[in-house]
């Protein structure tokens, strides 16, 4: 029996859930049958003694690779799926917005849905009618809700199911991925109604990509990789340490890990020794700046190889290796370029794109007026560029070259397209793709004073 004086809203304990996967279809029948017990499969470890606990009014988020386990125990906390060994105690009313089509039953009509969940949920239906409209004015989905859920294109559905999670004043919020289908402004709805849940004390426990949300929103972050509990902490930490699982660091992670286990050096911190803010350049000369990022590996490059960008580096306003960057503040990128000839002005650039490949911003040495001289076969130039990051929140694709102009001829000797991702986090988005940074007066003026300025 749940304790009701509990901190807790969840406690996951030990928790494995273990498939048996088959070569063949026979071989299940096989194993069945056998008199000596003999296995024909192997066991396939979705989640392995994976062990956490939610506070309650906690925000927590889950992040991982695809396969690490992220919705499988998400659905073994909502009692979707029974799990292989360990325990989950939960203290609370929950409302789960899983994938598209869980909990609802596709012939029937939106509003039968409505009703059938709630039922499902512990509500008598004159309870349901006390929160229909609050529903249907969420959904916004017009006379749809008439409609069998079948008929519902994927904006409308999530639409309908998140509207049903969070005004049914759950206690637990569970979220996995559903949010990324809805339009943007249904997204901003969407985070506006849960930060007023969270406000009024709703744990919320969220599975998402968007690495910007995980950060602005979440108290705390649980990091999984297939299948493990990899480590749980402060949100921008976690990030940092996931984007070491997507480009195959794992001897960085392993150090990483190893960093947030020795306290040894706490002791700097009580002596009172200031951090150092310029960057941090790795500590071994022969180790190179981009093994500390998430580099594309699916990147495209290409010129006549006069030069090469053999190195290159994002740091942070703490000179800091990361592809996480806050809005407002100022980030350095570096490049490192080796010339395998004589050039006579060679150009060295960046630009920062969009998803979709627009060109938001960029420079190069030659619109700053560098004093770039010209090299020799063997040369070398560490070229930095400094600058505040003035773009809203979200993702971005960073791309860089080192060309020239030969004869009237635009050359290009080095372009690295799309060879690092860049991740903005803002507490303060605009509108439009930056930030102009306005600054704001306004003055207030009551009816009285307006009365008494025209002589009354």
């Amino acid at each position: 029996m749940a304790d009701k004086n509990t901190q807790y809203a969840i406690r996951v304990e030990d928790v494995s859930k273990v498939y048996r996967l088959y070569e063949r279809p026979i071989d299940r029948l096989k194993e069945s049958l056998s008199i000596t017990h003999k296995n024909y499969h192997k066991d396939f470890f979705a989640l392995n003694r994976v062990s956490f606990q939610v506070k309650k009014g906690e925000t927590v988020g889950i992040i991982g690779t695809n396969g690490s386990g992220k919705s499988t125990i998400l659905k073994i906390i909502t009692g979707v799926l029974t799990p292989t060994s360990g325990s989950v105690q939960v203290e609370g009313v929950i409302s789960a917005l899983l994938e598209l089509g869980a909990g609802f039953n596709m012939d029937y009509t939106g509003i039968e849905n409505i009703y059938m969940n709630g039922t499902m949920m512990g509500f008598s239906r004159k309870e349901m009618e006390g929160k229909l409209k609050d529903i249907l004015d969420f959904a916004d989905i017009g006379d749809f809700v008439y409609q069998p859920v079948k008929t519902y294109s994927s904006g409308m559905f999530v639409r309908l199911a998140f509207a049903l999670a969070i005004n049914v004043e759950p206690e637990i919020l569970i979220v996995d991925e559903a949010l990324s289908v809805g339009d943007v402004f249904f997204q901003s709805k969407c985070y506006r109604r849960m930060e007023e849940i969270r406000q009024n004390g709703t744990t919320i426990l969220m599975v998402t990509h968007d690495m910007g949300s995980v950060i602005k929103y979440c108290d705390r972050v649980i990091l999984l990789n297939r299948g493990n509990f990899v480590a749980e902490g402060e949100a921008g930490r976690m990030v940092d340490l996931y984007k070491k699982i997507l480009a195959n660091q794992m001897d960085e992670l392993d150090e990483e890990l190893m960093k947030m286990n020795d306290f040894s050096g706490d002791m700097d911190k009580k002596e009172g020794k200031s951090p150092v803010q310029k960057d941090k350049q790795p500590d071994s000369s022969l180790e190179l700046m981009k093994s500390h990022l998430t580099i594309n590996a699916d990147r495209t490059e290409y010129g006549d190889r006069r030069a090469e960008i053999y190195d290159l580096g994002m740091f942070d306003e703490r000179g800091n290796l990361t592809n996480l960057l806050l809005k407002g503040e100022y980030f350095t990128i570096r490049e490192k370029i080796r010339f395998h000839a004589d050039i006579q002005a060679p150009i060295f650039t960046y630009t920062i794109k969009d998803k979709k490949g627009t060109d938001l911003s960029g420079t190069n040495t030659m619109f700053e007026g560098a004093d770039i001289r010209p090299v020799k076969a063997g040369d070398e130039y560490e070229v930095a560029f400094r600058q505040k990051m003035t773009l809203q929140g979200g993702e971005y694709l960073l791309s860089m070259s080192c060309t020239g102009f030969e004869q009237g001829e635009h050359t290009v000797y080095h372009r690295l397209y799309d060879v690092a991702n860049i991740t903005v986090i803002s507490n303060k988005n605009t509108v439009g793709v930056y930030d102009m940074e306005s600054d704001v007066e306004a003055e207030y003026k009551p009816a009285l004073s307006v009365k008494r300025g025209n002589g009354q």
